[in-house]
């Protein structure tokens, strides 16, 4: 098994959400909106969504050297293998048995013509693609989605076997609407593993790779972006707005100088500037990045880092706000008053009553980051050209609107995926926002 600097992190960082939560559900007043969450159809179809996608970023976080190519590879990469093996020639459209552009092929007759080539591996158990393949694709998709529902009930009944009825008797419209989301998502995706067998689902690109392996190994650099980003963000943000906000004079003026000459630095040029200065370093210690992986991998993370560096400003302008209200409070003027000294005020007094707005703030910023991956990889200064990612596959793709006809299928899989990860990111933190609203609960 192999770790790289991306992987480790990742998987401190589900360690440490898993210790938050743990420690939350043990607090009274972090109960009551947990529960608000959980009772929430929308908030727990959008986390169950997020849940799926975040499986497939850790099945890609899980790297080891094949024993036959010798090559990096992740789980995923290995569940994937046939769609990394059966690369065609160049651009072919989803659900396609021919190229997209024709070529001089030599016919039946043996006379060469203009004509679209059969594909290589797409449809190419078809005798007559014309007349057989939509037939073929539904009663395929059929079955995909036949054993991917026999896939849902079985795991559905592992849950009911180890939960017991007591856990099935209490369950609630949100939780009902969470596992028939869960249900239709396994079902549907076995069905497009189940069709990508036979054809490319989502068709290929330039290089004839297939579109839809491209769209499930960019779910990675999406996650790491969003939540690497924010692990590097965080420390930041509270440590220097709370210290703005309890010690204030001279500390608060220190503080807020730096994240106002921060803010005064365009950002596209501090990232642009750091990811040179990275490209340099690796091109001068060549020695000591000796895979493409490896490569991309640390330049991944310089890309979190920055992003987090220069991200941390907003959150810690709030922090010092809440921070300076609170120090007024009076259960932290008896703390003073009974000698309670001040690094013991800030970790149990100032800390647990500003961490609503943290955990709204990271949820929320979530999907801004994932956005902002694509934006800078559009303009070359975002994540490695050799890594997946959605940026990459709409900058790939934007030169190739302009052909006749357009190939549009990279860009709009790339659309689709974004779009669903970011719109399950935004439901979920209007539903997380909306639970620790300390207005909304005086109202009921």
């Amino acid at each position: 098994m192999i770790v790289l600097w991306t992987d480790g992190l990742i998987f401190i960082l589900v360690l440490a959400i898993a210790v938050s939560i743990t420690l939350m559900l043990r607090k009274p007043h972090f109960k009551r909106p947990l529960a608000k969450i959980t009772q929430s159809k929308t908030g727990m179809v959008s986390l169950v969504v997020l849940l799926c996608f975040a499986g497939i970023g850790l099945l890609d976080s899980v790297h080891y050297k094949d024993s036959k190519t010798q090559d990096i590879i992740s789980l995923l990469d290995h569940f994937a293998r046939p769609l990394t093996e059966r690369s065609e020639k160049t651009y072919s459209a989803p659900f396609s048995a021919y190229l997209y552009s024709k070529e001089m092929i030599i016919g039946e007759d043996g006379l060469e013509k203009w004509d679209y080539p059969r594909l290589k591996y797409g449809g190419a158990h078809l005798n007559n693609p014309e007349q057989e393949k939509w037939p073929d694709i539904l009663s395929k998709a059929a079955t995909g989605f036949g054993k991917g529902v026999v896939l849902a009930l079985l795991l559905y009944l592992i849950f009911w076997m180890i939960c017991g009825r007591k856990l099935a008797e209490s369950f609630r419209p949100a939780t009902k609407a969470a596992l028939l989301t869960l249900f239709l998502v396994i079902s549907l995706f076995y069905m497009l593993a189940y069709l990508s067998h036979w054809y490319h689902v989502l068709g290929t690109d330039k290089v004839g790779e297939d579109v839809f392996y491209q769209t499930l190994k960019s779910i990675r650099t999406g996650l790491v972006i969003g939540t690497l980003t924010t692990l590097m963000m965080l420390p930041l943000a509270i440590g220097f707005g709370i210290m703005a906000g309890f010690f204030r004079g001279w500390v608060d003026d220190v503080i807020q100088f730096v994240y106002t000459t921060l803010n005064s630095i365009p950002g596209v040029l501090l990232i642009a500037a750091s990811i040179l200065m990275v490209q340099v370093y690796m091109a001068n210690h060549a020695e000591q990045f000796t895979s493409v992986l490896v490569r991309a991998d640390m330049r991944l993370l310089f890309l979190c880092l920055i992003l987090g560096v220069t991200s941390w400003t907003g959150l810690c302008r709030m922090l010092r706000a809440e921070t300076l209200k609170l120090r007024e409070m009076e259960f932290v003027q008896a703390a003073e008053s009974l000698g309670v000294t001040r690094p013991t005020i800030l970790i149990r007094h100032i800390l647990p009553n500003v961490m609503h707005i943290v955990l709204i703030s990271v949820v929320l910023d979530f999907s801004s980051l994932v956005l902002a991956e694509a934006v800078l990889s559009y303009i070359n200064i975002g994540v490695d050209p050799t890594t997946y990612s959605w940026g990459n596959m709409i900058n790939g793709a934007r030169l190739e609107m302009a052909r006749d006809p357009v190939v549009w299928w990279s860009l709009s899989a790339a659309f689709l995926f974004m779009f669903t990860l970011v719109l399950a990111a935004n439901l979920f933190a209007d539903t997380v926002r909306n639970a620790f609203d300390p207005r909304r609960a005086e109202h009921g």
